[in-house]
């Protein structure tokens, strides 16, 4: 499986100081079946902790998910910020979800190189989540 996070989220990740490995340790929860929300149509909302603090007080990502594929990290808040996501804010992210889970071969390279998606290094390799 690939992990990628997206420019916005990676700014997020960096202000709230989360590691490539705090994000691989989500998808690699989302693999065991230990998923927050599954929100449909490919997008899932997942706990994130805190450091020093556990999950409940920590943040929550949004994640474009396909098994034994691809993961991309989209959006990050903390659960005091946002409690919910509109409806029409879901039907956004679902239709960005498909078109981004169907990259293939050079549109993922593209996305890739323009910097819109950023390869999360899991376990030292950039494409192992097991």
């Amino acid at each position: 499986m690939r992990v990628f996070k997206n420019k916005p989220f990676a700014r997020f990740a960096r202000k709230n100081d989360l590691s490539d490995a705090d994000l691989c340790k989500a998808i690699q929860d989302v693999d065991r079946g230990l998923i927050g929300a599954d929100l449909g149509g490919g997008v899932i909302k997942q706990r994130l902790a805190r450091r020093g603090s556990g999950k409940s007080g920590g943040f929550r990502a949004m994640i474009f998910f396909r098994a034994r594929d691809r993961a991309i990290f989209v959006h990050g808040f903390a659960k005091n910020d946002v409690e919910n996501i509109r409806p029409d804010e879901l039907t956004a992210l679902k239709k960005l979800a498909a078109e981004m889970l169907a990259y293939r071969g050079e549109e993922l390279k593209s996305a890739i190189a323009s910097g819109t998606l950023i390869e999360v290094k899991c376990d030292g390799k950039s494409e192992a989540v097991s």
